[in-house]
């Protein structure tokens, strides 16, 4: 059975967000996530990793987003079950650093992939260039 559709925005308040899932998901425990790690990819990730097709310009590393019901990096639309087509947009913009040369849950490394999806519109990458997420930015969760 596939997830309901306000069953699916309720958790994708509650990943992003740490918004309450009433008599079902707290943002509870020992120390609840506040960053979450938001990262760049070439083209959409084959595996569980968050490394995997990740941008590796020069100068490049992932950017933090705070977990907050009280100042949420995103909203959302929530589109079927499950996620699927799901769209969140950013409140405020979110730049990486500038390409210096050519062109979750962890800083660095493997980490962990919440979700993914594409971006729109889409960002070209070379040196001088900033890449951010605006306002206008939306990414659709696959």
């Amino acid at each position: 059975m596939p997830i309901g559709v306000t069953f699916a925005g309720d958790l994708l308040q509650l990943v992003f967000n740490g918004t309450a899932i009433t008599n079902i998901g707290q943002n509870q425990g020992t120390s609840p996530s506040t960053v979450l790690w938001l990262a760049l990819h070439t083209a959409q990730p084959s595996s569980d990793s968050q490394s995997t097709s990740e941008a590796a310009y020069t100068g490049y590393t992932r950017v933090s987003i705070a977990r907050s019901t009280a100042s949420p990096a995103f909203t959302y639309t929530a589109q079927s079950s499950a996620g699927a087509g799901a769209k969140l947009n950013p409140n405020a913009t979110i730049s990486f650093p500038a390409a210096s040369v050519g062109s979750g849950t962890s800083s660095a490394g493997a980490g962990k992939i919440l979700w993914s999806g594409s971006l729109s519109p889409t960002i070209a990458v070379s040196a001088g260039v900033t890449p951010r997420l605006t306002t206008g930015s939306t990414i659709t969760l696959s």
